[in-house]
């Protein structure tokens, strides 16, 4: 099939470049002439895993180009996906749909017979049917043949975004018309055809189901952050009380990671829009629960500059900090509502001398606060440091040897705002480490900022050692119980640390960080 997709942004240029890997002929169409270019070289104009190879492949084989010309698109193809950004109004909850609006009225301008208009961008519910509704008032209602609008909303998480598209969870579309479901049945079959399921429905409940599925789970990470300052309040641990939690078939470990909440240019604008939205319909307050989930989430960070705060003393004037993580999430370099950056920014208005660090994303974080300081590597921005935040989850920090770095600082002090390093490790290596939410397993800092020992008694700190059945000798159950004969013992371990997978207690000499939800 010949495609065409309108926005070449994060969802329109994965989009393209996969459609183009199964097989389909891809136009992609951008109003922006400088991105164009580069697409043109097959380079992607983002950092995301995989993209730029896919790029590149799809590009050299023909199979995906690029224009700037809606007319040239309305030529190529008759199946037409939009993937424009929809920000969030300047001073309202609600999503901006110009955009959206002006892609769509200059495709259909230039559409000379019937084509079908696939919607990809998060919208309001109702946004098809309004679209529907403006060009038949604008064509007339003598015409024969308007431009069927359908939905088909995407699934993608930042850092998997390729994974998302080529293998998806689920496919959904709403439609109005058998023929665009055919349609739509046709661009996704080698999908289809391995089994992932097709959910075909109208386009309001299409349109509703992105925006309810970020809404859940912005409530869960919330949810969690919310234990996690209940167990400061108590004593606590909010990791193990999250893996605990995650073992639960009903609940499950992903986006049960407490620490400095989400960002990103989905799920806050998401469920502000939502809420927007349910006012708009006078359902009000069906949805007033997302605004707490809002406020939790924005308070993470301020908890964090908190915390960082107590352990310099109580105040940032004259210190150096430096800051592991500008991304809102790993594996990405988009800094849109970044927590990391929101938390950086905020110490450096208080008086710190700010120093950032991140694998991806420097380049855009120094256009959105170039009041910053930036380091190329770790060990230059932990150099000379009073503290040292953990605020993006990178692989690269969880591998982090705290041997080597305890010798570059100032101070060693670590603030863990992912929860995913090892306390353990660090605390060995000479450093005072907290965390939001685990203070019984921290330790408290005291009024100068010093952490005490955690008090133990009795063996708290063992664990089942879930080893499964990979032990060499092959007697090991599923629970980490070893049989002998009618008799069976439970392996105990000391210290053994949860990771958060179920089949993943390890003892001290394989301890890993627990996994973080690098989804949102």
């Amino acid at each position: 099939m010949k495609l065409s997709v309108i926005g070449t942004g994060y969802v329109g240029a994965v989009h393209a470049a996969c459609m183009a890997v199964i097989g389909h002929e891809v136009l992609g169409v951008d109003t922006d002439a400088a991105k164009i270019a580069e697409l043109t070289q097959g380079r992607p104009p983002f950092y995301e895993p995989g993209l730029a190879e896919l790029l590149n492949r799809t590009v050299r084989s023909g199979r995906l180009n690029f224009t700037t010309s809606f007319a040239e698109a309305a030529a190529f193809s008759d199946t037409h996906f939009v993937c424009v950004g929809t920000p969030q109004q300047p001073g309202s909850l609600a999503a901006d749909l110009r955009f959206l609006d002006a892609a769509v009225d200059a495709l259909t301008a230039e559409a000379e017979g019937p084509c079908l208009v696939v919607g990809k961008s998060t919208v309001p519910v109702g946004t098809a049917e309004r679209l529907a509704n403006r060009l038949r008032d604008r064509d007339g209602n003598g015409a024969h043949e308007h431009p069927e609008i359908a939905w088909n909303p995407e699934f993608l998480r930042e850092g998997f975004a390729v994974k998302d598209t080529l293998t998806p969870a689920r496919l959904v579309v709403g439609v109005r018309s058998p023929s665009a479901d055919r349609t739509l049945r046709k661009v996704y079959r080698p999908m289809v055809n391995a089994g992932v399921p097709f959910i075909s429905t109208d386009p309001a409940t299409a349109e509703l189901l992105k925006v309810a599925s970020n809404a859940f789970l912005a409530t869960k990470i919330s949810f969690i952050n919310t234990m996690a300052e209940l167990c400061e309040a108590s004593g606590a641990d909010v990791v193990t009380l999250a893996n605990a939690l995650g073992e639960d078939p009903r609940i499950g470990h992903p986006f049960l990671s407490a620490g400095l909440g989400f960002g990103g240019s989905c799920l806050p604008k998401d469920i502000r829009a939502l809420s927007a939205r349910a006012e708009e319909l006078g359902v009000r307050e069906a949805v007033t629960f997302l605004r707490q989930i809002d406020e939790i989430n924005l308070r993470q960070r301020q908890r964090t500059v908190d915390l960082a705060r107590t352990l310099l003393g109580g105040a940032f004037a004259g210190r150096n900090v430096a800051v592991l993580g500008a991304a809102f999430k790993p594996d990405s370099d988009d800094v849109r509502d970044s927590p990391a950056l929101a938390v950086a920014a905020e110490i450096h208005r208080e008086g710190a001398h700010v120093r950032v660090h991140d694998p991806e994303a420097l380049a855009n974080a120094r256009l959105v606060h170039p009041e910053l300081d930036y380091a190329a590597t770790v060990h230059d921005v932990c150099d000379g440091a009073d503290i040292v935040l953990h605020l993006t989850e990178w692989d690269l920090y969880r591998g982090l040897d705290p041997r080597t770095l305890v010798r570059l600082v100032h101070a060693p002090i670590v603030v863990d705002a992912r929860n995913t390093l090892d306390p353990v490790e660090w605390r060995a290596a000479g450093w005072t480490v907290r965390a939001l939410g685990r203070q019984a397993a921290l330790g408290t800092p005291d009024a100068h900022g010093t952490a005490a020992e955690p008090e133990v008694s009795g063996n708290p700190a063992f664990r089942i050692a879930a080893t499964g059945l990979d032990d060499d000798d092959g007697d090991f159950g599923p629970f980490g119980f070893r049989h002998t004969g009618p008799q069976l013992v439970a392996e105990i371990e000391p210290g053994a640390y949860r990771t958060g997978r179920p089949d993943a207690a390890v003892p001290d000499d394989r301890r890993q960080p627990p996994i973080a939800p690098s989804e949102y």
